[in-house]
């Protein structure tokens, strides 16, 4: 019974109670489906709490609703599973239960393409192409290769799929039919060539012989009538391949997007010690930033007279946006003249594949300049390959771009087949716009506004709203709005207090939430979709030992960096531990990693085993400060960009200046504060350790990056451009340069198959430290971990050792 009171206590405080929808905080008592019926109190222990999922559980993910509006199905794995399952539950949240793997099969699949009617989804799953039909559950099976066949898609008012198989594009009828092939797609013939010996005995033995004569003749018109029946064909380059395809509305055209592998460029290997077979093992990763990369171009294929052009870049080397023209850069009719690579002699772009309106009479895709400083949102001619600018978003820094609803571009197609719509960065915030793509000239109009983001946005069913998610409530917030089409007031429709996650059903009469607070994981809940409505709690993921401790609720807090900006943090004291206040006390300042991410918020964190050591850390009598530093997610394009061409300056300043305002507000002593952090955490700890090392007696830095030249191209790019083209930039932001003011203690942290930071980063830099006679730090290795840890007994050793780390240099005094 004292756990039960524990935890109507946290309930009892959290902010959520003071909204209207009462039965949404109810909800939380939701019986437990996979813990003891009485479970055993929770200790707060290093071990305890890096039990990570077995103590909280995993979070239900992938809504999706059937066609009725009547099942919602998601992913979720439970206590003692290995990989997650598919859930099923009806709208009124009756009849939970797990499906067996073969009535998965027959369930629509997360990431499935959609028929118009919101009713059949289309999927690859283990190289083939699958129907499943949501209502009736049937499953129909429309590939069965060996080959893998790829990229489905609806055409032909949903009577037909097409997909992607060994570069070409294929067609089947859903209900039955044979596959048809709408390409031939194959390597560059090598161009035979005679000698003038050859030539001649050719040409004399046809005058001469008459049967020689006549069979010249008969291949010459087998040839013609080859070439007259034959698919249209496209030749590749080498190194060339077809990433995805899709077939035009009209069934006329082809749009092929052709990568292109860089030559010369140099993968890193990973080097894999424990392995099964005892032997050392290695894998293949990625190129380094500034290497050679892959080119992604734009082609398009006539279907009937087999007419070859690639999309014109030129509007990339214009000042503004303009219609362009065939015949300039690489487009119109290369392909005619034997120009068939799909190379810019300008300025160099990435393409993606086009979006089509409803009657299919246009082609809209997006463009982005591959040194990220440019998007475009283009009109392409199928016929000529000419190219006509709808809109042009340009950043000194780079361009953030995010995905429009069900398109995995940033932008679709209103009803009206004239607009489009699009999530863009054009007043410093993520908004939704509009824009006439029919009208060369007009201009984009914004459909929202304001000093908050639009984090995601959504066409309604019945195609007279948007359904929006955004930070207008709060920047540590996610909620739910309703918008009329042409913008306009904005309704809200979630109300608790945190994180939402929103599917709405087909008939959008419930909704289906993933709904998460700062001290409450991920659960899954229905309810009506309208207001007032009750919401039921429907999964219980959280073991019921979590359930009896009463975690802390952070508060959120702001300070003032040294340039004025107000910082967002979570604040964690011991005072909501129940210790006693200390007129001294030790501090530690968390950094998150992932650069653009952010963690100072209102609900459940992805670093949910920092959350708990967090508290333990704040058992023990410290107060721990957790940052959404300079280019951390959710303030907008200025506090995204201000570390750009710096890494380790606006973004280390917030952390000093946090420090100091632990010293000011919280009492904390100035000579015991500790930093640590993963990843881009770890890359801050040490710039923090080793820039300002009379702020930071003790750090510890996970898998970090040590030398930004030595990172991925896609990331650090935006940042700070090339290291070849801005190597000032990469000095000034790489630890390693400043490893001879180290002071402090030092931990290190990292796994050795790492394959997103590599663990050749931290080597470096240990022989860096060895060569200046550096003694105070250690290295902690985990020879079979990954960037993200998997094991529970790596987390709990690189957690005891960072505890050790701050208990024997921050000097904590005794608690009562």
């Amino acid at each position: 019974m004292r756990a039960r009171h524990l935890w109507l206590v946290v309930l009892l405080t959290l902010p959520t109670l003071l909204v209207p929808v009462t039965a949404e905080q109810n909800a939380a008592t939701a019986p437990d489906r996979g813990g003891a019926n009485t479970p055993r109190p929770f200790e707060l222990t290093i071990d305890g709490i890096m039990r990570g999922p077995a103590l909280v559980g995993y979070p239900p993910s992938g809504l999706r609703w059937s066609g009725d509006s009547q099942t919602l199905y998601f992913e979720w794995r439970t206590a003692g599973e290995h990989e997650p399952a598919t859930w099923a539950v009806s709208k009124d949240g009756t009849n939970l239960r797990r499906l067996s793997d073969e009535e998965r099969k027959s369930a629509p699949p997360d990431g499935a393409v959609w028929d118009r009617a919101r009713r059949r989804a289309l999927a690859a799953q283990d190289g083939d192409i699958v129907v499943i039909d949501s209502v009736t559950n049937e499953r129909r099976q429309i590939t069965r290769t060996t080959d893998r066949e790829e990229n489905p898609r609806w055409t032909r008012n949903d009577t037909h799929v097409t997909f992607t198989r060994n570069n070409n594009l294929f067609i089947v009828p859903v209900k039955s039919g044979s596959i048809v092939q709408l390409t031939d797609v194959k390597p560059k013939k090598r161009e035979a060539r005679e000698t003038a010996s050859q030539k001649f005995l050719m040409e004399e033995e046809q005058k001469l012989l008459e049967y020689a004569r006549q069979e010249a003749e008969r291949k010459k018109k087998r040839e013609e009538r080859q070439k007259k029946d034959a698919l249209p064909e496209f030749e590749l380059e080498e190194r060339q391949a077809v990433a995805d395809a899709v077939l035009s509305p009209d069934d006329e055209h082809a749009f092929l997007l052709v990568s292109e592998r860089a030559d010369d460029a140099k993968t890193a290997d990973v080097p894999t010690y424990v392995t099964e077979s005892a032997y050392t093992g290695s894998t293949a990763t990625r190129t380094k930033v500034g290497d050679a990369q892959q080119r992604r171009r734009l082609a398009v294929l006539n279907l009937e007279t087999g007419k070859r052009v690639w999309a014109d870049s030129a509007f990339a080397n214009q000042g503004s946006a303009k219609t362009t023209t065939s015949g300039n850069g690489d487009s119109g009719n290369e392909q005619e003249t034997g120009k068939q690579t799909g190379k810019s002699d300008g300025r160099e772009v990435r393409w993606n594949l086009p979006v089509f309106p409803p009657d299919g009479a246009m082609a809209v895709t997006t463009v982005r300049s591959t040194d990220n400083k440019n998007r475009w949102i283009v009109t392409v001619d199928p016929e000529t390959g000419a190219t006509r600018a709808i809109d042009e978003l340009r950043d000194e820094a780079w361009v953030r771009e995010i995905s429009a609803g069900a398109s995995p571009l940033s932008v679709n197609w209103l009803p009206d087949g004239r607009d489009i719509w699009f999530l863009a960065e054009h007043d410093g915030w993520m908004h939704l716009y509009a824009a006439d793509a029919t009208t060369p000239g007009a201009k984009p109009r914004a459909l929202t506004t304001g000093r908050f983001e639009i984090t995601s946005a959504t066409l309604a069913p019945d195609k007279t709203k948007f359904y929006l998610t955004s930070t207008e409530r709060h920047p540590g917030e996610r909620h739910l709005y309703a918008m009329p089409i042409d913008g306009g007031p904005r309704t809200l429709v979630t109300s608790l207090t945190g994180s939402h996650v929103v599917e709405v059903s087909p008939d959008e009469s419930t909704l289906a939430m993933v709904y998460s607070y700062t001290n409450k994981p991920p659960e899954v809940y229905l309810r009506p979709n309208h207001a007032g409505a009750e919401a039921r709690q429907i999964t219980t993921s959280t073991s019921g030992e979590w359930r009896s401790l009463a975690w802390v609720d952070p508060e959120l807090i702001q300070f003032r960096a040294r340039d004025g900006i107000e910082v967002s943090a979570r604040l964690y004291t011991p005072d909501k531990m129940g210790k006693r206040r200390e007129a001294s006390r030790p501090g530690v300042i968390f950094v998150h990693g992932a650069g653009y991410l952010q963690n100072a918020h209102k609900y459940w964190s992805t670093y949910y085993r920092e959350y708990m050591f967090h508290n333990l850390l704040a058992s023990r009598g410290y107060v721990v400060l957790d940052v959404d530093y300079r280019g951390s997610a959710g303030y907008g394009r200025d506090w995204r960009t201000a570390i750009y061409r710096h890494m380790g300056g606006k973004d280390l300043d917030d952390i000093v200046d946090g420090a100091a305002y632990l010293v000011k507000a919280q009492k904390v002593d100035p000579a015991r504060i500790g930093v640590y952090g993963g990843s881009y955490g770890g890359f801050i700890t040490l710039m923090a350790m080793f820039t300002s090392p009379d702020t930071f007696a003790a750090g510890a830095a996970l898998r970090p990056v040590t030398d930004w030249a030595h990172y991925n191209h896609g990331y650090t790019s935006n940042i700070l451009n090339e290291p070849q083209s801005d190597p000032e930039a990469y000095r000034r932001s790489s630890p390693i340069y400043f490893a001879d003011k180290l002071k402090g203690a030092l931990l290190i942290c990292h796994g050795m198959v790492d394959t997103n930071v590599h663990f050749q980063d931290s080597v470096r830099l240990v022989q860096r430290l060895i060569e200046l006679r550096k003694e105070n730090w250690e290295l902690a290795v985990y020879p079979v971990e990954n960037h993200g840890f998997e094991q529970e007994t790596s987390w709990a050793d690189e957690y005891k050792r960072i505890l050790k780390l701050f208990e024997q240099n921050l000097r904590l005094r005794k608690t009562s």
